[in-house]
């Protein structure tokens, strides 16, 4: 009976065949070129973007790090531009600027927007309105809530001494030593962008079945057992990409110090990218700027090369 009634249907292998067939003629090839226009067109178009707003700059600075311009003409001059910002005596003080502005931001901007997006998580009520306040900072101009803060954290009429000095706390110097300033900029930096992390975090919560937190509730498990058991599991792919993500972002580090310190006091805030803007439109060394950014390109491809061989490693084991 089953072979009567399916003898007259045709295979499904027989039709994937035969369609296949159709698409090798021009008018099936026609046909399936119009059927999916559209899709190639906005493909195509995100292409054509990438390559003229991204991979050209990219291909051209790295010719740019091998050249010299000299009264209007180019001549190839080798390795000389990595030789002069080896030789620069900035050069290692900006990546330990750099790499120190890394790990305290991973610190704060890290765990602080994780933090965050549990605490919204667990309102029913008010998750938009929280969601727009939290993200609020993302929104305005980057430059604008910067200097807000310069304002608040000016040593002497600033809102942040004034509040400590309304507490009886010892007031800060903030911006102005060496000792506080990248930790200002690193606060700085995390109200600023938390937003965003914090949103992709809340999105990942929300997509945890209830079902796992309700059976760790009857095991017993407290509060915290269940972030640690659950919530973390759960959204281990999210956080760890989130990670390799804002150590690109924090090595690239440079509205901050620009605005607020101008790599200063006493070259504390100067990173790697501040040197490259100092080379390039101060010192008008376009070359050797372009050099610097490729050698923080292939620190940062490093990077992520050895961070996707252990997510790798980690999901074959």
């Amino acid at each position: 009976m089953t072979t009567a009634l399916t003898r007259g249907r045709p295979d499904a292998e027989a039709v994937r065949t035969r369609n296949r067939t159709r698409s090798r003629t021009p008018g099936g090839l026609r046909r399936a070129v119009a059927r999916n226009l559209r899709a190639h067109a906005f493909l195509i178009g995100a292409l054509l973007c990438f390559a003229l707003f991204t991979w050209y700059p990219m291909v051209r600075e790295i010719v740019m790090s091998f050249q010299k311009v000299r009264y209007g003409e180019t001549h190839w001059v080798g390795f000389d531009n990595f030789r002069q910002i080896f030789a620069d005596p900035e050069f290692w003080p900006a990546w330990k600027n750099t790499f120190e502005f890394t790990g305290i931001a991973l610190f704060f901007g890290f765990f602080a927007p994780f933090v965050t997006a549990l605490v919204v998580n667990e309102f029913r009520h008010a998750q938009g309105y929280l969601r727009i306040l939290v993200y609020l900072p993302v929104m305005l101009p980057p430059v604008a809530g910067i200097l807000l803060f310069k304002y608040f954290m000016d040593p002497g009429y600033g809102l942040f001494n004034q509040i400590l000095e309304f507490l009886h706390l010892p007031t800060s110097s903030w911006l102005t030593s060496p000792d506080t300033a990248m930790l200002s900029l690193v606060l700085v930096s995390t109200w600023a962008n938390m937003g965003s992390a914090t949103l992709v975090y809340l999105a990942a919560l929300q997509s945890i079945p209830g079902e796992l937190y309700e059976a760790a509730e009857l095991d017993g498990a407290g509060v915290l057992r269940r972030i640690w058991h659950v919530t973390v599991p759960q959204t281990r792919l999210i956080l760890s990409l989130m990670l390799m993500l804002q150590v690109v972002a924090t090595m690239q580090m440079f509205t901050e110090s620009f605005v607020l310190t101008g790599g200063g006091p006493q070259g504390s805030t100067t990173t790697v990218v501040y040197m490259l803007y100092n080379y390039a439109f101060n010192f008008d060394k376009f070359n050797t700027a372009a050099a610097l950014g490729v050698v923080l390109l292939l620190v940062l491809g490093a990077f992520s090369a050895v961070y996707l061989w252990l997510e790798r490693r980690g999901g074959e084991e």
